[in-house]
């Protein structure tokens, strides 16, 4: 068992948990908990260890039968790594997953300067959850494979293709699409905008909303309706409504 926090694994482990520039020095992330390891194994991806604290029936069974490299450290070492205040017992390093962009997308969502970590990863999620096939993170947007993101994707991150890119980039992705920036102040209502043609929907920050680059590539502007004493909705939110909305149109799957 390992005890050090001075062992070179746990070292790199934590430095993954805490510093962006070592995720993408290193290209690899840290994930915390046995259900995002486990949906990562399940998705195909293979981590290059995994660090646990024995005792736990389910954690122990999932080691045992999972064949990986997986070093037992104490529970002081694991306090050391976890990302949260109540370490989940497990964490396994993985390769940053890369899923490519399509050539032809049909559904993309941007966003645009985005920071909280929690909005971003349920995003993240919700875009999965509603057949988003190209996730492309603007400048200033928060790291994608920061920790908290990771969690709240809730391994949204090994399923949907997702890239940071300048906006030069993003505009050339985008013109074959029709291209929505969700507003709240938009007249058109985002149950009204015509979602059966391939389509890129525009999220803003959740502080300022979209920026300048963002309102000169949106072809439309779209808001949902609320009452009358709301202002706005959160960010992940207006995604998720609008996003589920375009789907209704577009049928499933």
């Amino acid at each position: 068992m390992i005890t050090s926090t001075a062992n070179a694994r746990v070292r790199l482990a934590r430095a993954l948990q805490t510093q962006a520039k070592a995720r993408r020095r290193e290209g690899r992330v840290a994930l915390e908990g046995l259900r995002l390891v486990r949906d990562a194994v399940a998705s195909g991806h293979q981590p290059d260890f995994i660090l646990y604290t024995p005792g736990s029936a389910e954690i122990d069974a999932f080691v045992n039968a999972s064949r990986l490299e997986a070093l037992a450290i104490s529970e002081g070492v694991m306090r050391c790594i976890s990302d949260t205040q109540q370490p989940q017992g497990i964490v396994g390093v993985f390769s940053t997953p890369k899923l490519p962009l399509p050539a032809l997308p049909q559904r993309a969502l941007l966003l645009d300067a985005l920071r909280d970590p929690g909005n971003l990863g349920t995003i993240l999620r919700t875009a999965a959850a509603a057949g988003v096939d190209a996730v492309l993170l603007a400048p200033g947007c928060v790291d994608p494979f920061n920790p908290k993101v990771l969690r709240a994707g809730m391994g949204a991150h090994f399923r949907v293709p997702l890239a940071e890119r300048a906006w030069p980039e993003i505009e050339t992705f985008c013109a074959p699409l029709t291209v929505y920036l969700a507003d709240a102040r938009a007249n058109l209502r985002h149950d009204q905008a015509d979602w059966s043609r391939p389509w890129a929907l525009i999220i803003g920050g959740e502080a300022s909303g979209a920026g300048q680059e963002a309102a000169r590539l949106a072809q439309a502007r779209i808001a949902v309706p609320m009452a009358s004493a709301t202002e706005s909705l959160n960010a992940a939110a207006a995604a998720a409504v609008i996003l589920f909305e375009a789907r209704r149109q577009a049928g499933w799957p």
